[in-house]
C-alpha cells in the first residue's frame, strides 16, 4: 500500500482539475471529522506527486470541520519550481467551502555533512510496550487502524490532575503503510500534541488542531514509529507542543509542531469494557 491507496485519492479527471479526497470514518478522529493528520499527509502525497519531489516542509492550518460522506478537492498549485526545490500550495475545499490550507517546500539537495542534536527518550521497545486503550468513539476511526503502544502514556484514569514535570510521553506507532517512513505517513503520528497537552496537564482534555507543521529530516525503512511528545506550555485555552519522530533504530525522521484549542476538563466516561 501506498500514501495514495492509504489515502483513498483519486487523481484528477483532466488537467486543471483538483485531486479528489473522500472522507471516510478511518480517516477520521473520534470527534468524527477528518484527522489533522490525514488532511495534511494527503495535501503531502497529492504534492510529492504532481512536482515529482520529496516534501521536505508543509504546514497546514485548520479552518473547519469535514465529516465522512464529504469529498474534500485539493487544488495543488506549484507557485515556484525553483532548480532543486519547489514551494507550493493545496487548497482543500469542500462543496467549495475552504477547510484548510497547505503550505509546502519540497526538493533535496546534497551537503557533504550531517549531524543531529535532538535526543531520543529512553523507552522500552514497541514489543515492551502495552496497546494504548481504545476507547468507543474510536471505533472505525484512524485511532484504531494504527496500532499505538504506549511507551510513556498515563492511562485516562491515572490523570489527577498532577501535571508532568517535563511535559513529554511518548507512544510507539505502527508505520501506516509498513515501507519508508515517508512525509505522508508522518504527518499522521505528528499530529499527537493535543493528546500529549492531556498527558503533560493532567487533565482530561478535548483539543482540536489550529495547525500542523511537520519537517522532513529523511525517508527511512522503519517499522515502528516513535512519537516524542513535547509539551511546552498551556494557557488562554491554548496548547503549544512538538512532537520528534524517531525510527525503531534509532534515526531522526523528522519533526512536528502544533497549536491546539483546548477546552475544559471533562467528566470520565465509560471505558471501552462498558
Amino acid at each position: 500500500m501506498d500514501a495514495l491507496d492509504f489515502y483513498g485519492l483519486r487523481p484528477p479527471a483532466r488537467d486543471g482539475d483538483p485531486w479528489a479526497l473522500p472522507v471516510e470514518r478511518r480517516l477520521c478522529s473520534g470527534l468524527g471529522a477528518l484527522f489533522g493528520g490525514c488532511g495534511l499527509g494527503a495535501a503531502i502525497a497529492v504534492l510529492e506527486v504532481v512536482t515529482g519531489r520529496p516534501v521536505t516542509w508543509a504546514t497546514a492550518q485548520f479552518l473547519e470541520f469535514t465529516r465522512p460522506g464529504t469529498t474534500v478537492d485539493l487544488e495543488v498549485t506549484e507557485v515556484v519550481r525553483g532548480h532543486a526545490t519547489s514551494q507550493c500550495r493545496v487548497l482543500a475545499r469542500v462543496d467549495g467551502k475552504e477547510i484548510f490550507t497547505v503550505l509546502a517546500a519540497a526538493g533535496r539537495r546534497s551537503l557533504s555533512f550531517r549531524h543531529e542534536w535532538a535526543e531520543r527518550p529512553a523507552v522500552p521497545p514497541p514489543a515492551a510496550c502495552p496497546p494504548r486503550a481504545l476507547r468507543r468513539e474510536h471505533a472505525g476511526t484512524i485511532a484504531e487502524a494504527l496500532e499505538v503502544r504506549a511507551a510513556r502514556l498515563r492511562e485516562l484514569e491515572d490523570l489527577d490532575g498532577a501535571p508532568l514535570a517535563d511535559g513529554r510521553s511518548a507512544v510507539w506507532v505502527r508505520n501506516p503503510w509498513a515501507t519508508d517512513a515517508q512525509a505522508a505517513a508522518l504527518a499522521i503520528v505528528g499530529d499527537y500534541v493535543p493528546m500529549g497537552i492531556g498527558q503533560a496537564s493532567g487533565h482530561r482534555l478535548a483539543s482540536s488542531s489550529l495547525d500542523n507543521t511537520l519537517r522532513m529530516v529523511r525517508n527511512h525503512p522503519t517499522e515502528w514509529i516513535l512519537a516524542d511528545i513535547r509539551v511546552h506550555a498551556v494557557g488562554d485555552g491554548l496548547g503549544h507542543g512538538t512532537v520528534h519522530l524517531w525510527s525503531e533504530d534509532g534515526l531522526l525522521l523528522a519533526t512536528a509542531s502544533q497549536t491546539a484549542i483546548v477546552k475544559e476538563p471533562r467528566a470520565p466516561r465509560p471505558g471501552p469494557e462498558d
